[in-house]
């Protein structure tokens, strides 16, 4: 078991994880790693967002539209192979170190806060 350092529950509550659901997904050739350049739907309220994510290992840009993922909505734009990311998609390493996504069992409401 590793050491983690303890957070506030205020600190905790500073990220807007959100739900979002991926409405395209398209090569991002520029990239330094094979990677996606995904919008994303964040509802009425939040909007379409752009994400680029690290992916092609276990996902085609086929199998990511419709995807219910999570993502953090209130970071700073990033630059990344000429495009400007607007969300953190999250999501976690397999076995060989790839990004799978994080996504909501079941449907849940696109924009809903994560809590």
């Amino acid at each position: 078991m590793t050491n983690h350092e303890m957070i506030s529950y205020e600190d905790f509550t500073k990220p807007d994880i959100r739900v979002g659901q991926i409405i395209e997904a398209e090569d991002l050739p520029k990239a330094r790693n094979p990677s996606f350049k995904l919008t994303i739907n964040f509802g009425a309220t939040l909007g379409e967002r752009i994400s680029c994510a690290q992916l092609t290992e276990n996902y085609t840009p086929q199998k990511l539209v419709g995807m219910l993922v999570l993502g953090v909505v209130n970071l700073p734009p990033m630059r990344i192979a000429g495009v400007e990311s607007t969300v953190l998609t999250l999501g976690a390493k397999d076995e060989a170190g790839h990004c799978v996504l994080a996504t909501v069992e079941r449907d849940a409401v696109v924009g809903g806060q994560i809590y």
